[in-house]
């Protein structure tokens, strides 16, 4: 394990999942400690979402162990899982928020779904959430009235209203431009730790994780080749690590050389 045991929120070890030919994990594993930002890298269609999904119980993964705070998340134990579901909240990629539901009514969901907390009750959390990441203002407005980042930050607050331990993150930056993007992961940043939760991102935008994460772990065919601290996979020598951390000063270096004609003369030869 890469973390104090003690310490550890959840803990993956040797995750396997195909379908049919297509092998996606391979052996992953991972350990997220408590209270942290912890994000998965790796190029698009290597397996991050297929992993979270392995997390959330949307797929089941073939053979592998997943503990979280200790306790085994196996698939005969359905107490086990259920535990997990109720401290645990998934942002999926695309906020998957219902458009016929006020912000206050997307937020309030959860709460009527999982708790037996009074009408009241609900409101006023959902009320507290919204406040929290400051879109109560905007209570009675449908998600289609609000800005893609107060989408995104109405889907945390639905997130979080819960009080979960761990979020988990699927591409939350997906199809954003760079703004919009380093705004996310400092949404994320900022909210992960005033809140306490622990975070699990899976992404393939480098720059941004690597400010803003605690930790990052690096999948490819299907395993993790790298996890470690951002300073740490900054000043990797692994092969696999380099090419992908390195990729941009590559296509330079390319392009510098068509530039120069050397790519072009060497590609005739």
């Amino acid at each position: 394990m890469g973390a104090d045991t003690h310490n550890l929120l959840l803990h993956i070890e040797g995750l396997h999942k195909r379908f049919d030919d297509n092998v996606v994990l391979a052996g992953a594993s991972l350990d997220v400690p408590r209270g942290s930002l912890v994000t998965v890298l790796g190029r698009s269609g290597t397996g991050k979402s297929v992993l979270l999904k392995c997390l959330a119980d949307v797929i089941r993964p073939d053979e592998g162990i997943i503990r979280f705070d200790g306790r085994p998340l196996n698939m005969d134990d359905a107490a086990a899982r259920a535990e997990f579901r109720r401290r645990c909240s998934f942002l999926f990629q695309s906020n998957a928020l219902f458009d016929s539901l006020t912000a206050l009514e997307n937020v309030a969901l959860p709460l009527e779904q999982t708790t037996d907390l009074s009408d009241k009750e609900i409101r006023e959390r959902s009320l507290e959430a919204l406040r929290q990441l400051e879109l109560d203002m905007f209570q009675d407005r449908y998600p289609s009235q609000l800005s893609g980042g107060m989408q995104k930050r109405l889907a945390l607050a639905r997130a979080i209203v819960t009080r979960p331990e761990l979020v988990l993150f699927d591409e939350p930056t997906a199809g954003l431009d760079p703004l919009r993007r380093n705004a996310v992961f400092a949404m994320i940043a900022k909210y992960q730790r005033l809140f306490g939760f622990t975070a699990l991102v899976v992404t393939h935008d480098l720059t941004e994780a690597l400010i803003a994460s605690d930790r990052v772990a690096l999948l490819d065919k299907g395993r993790m080749c790298f996890e470690g601290t951002p300073a740490e996979f900054s000043a990797s020598t692994t092969p696999v690590v380099c090419d992908f951390r390195d990729s941009a000063a590559a296509l330079g270096s390319t392009l510098a050389a068509i530039r120069r004609g050397e790519a072009l003369h060497s590609e005739d030869s």
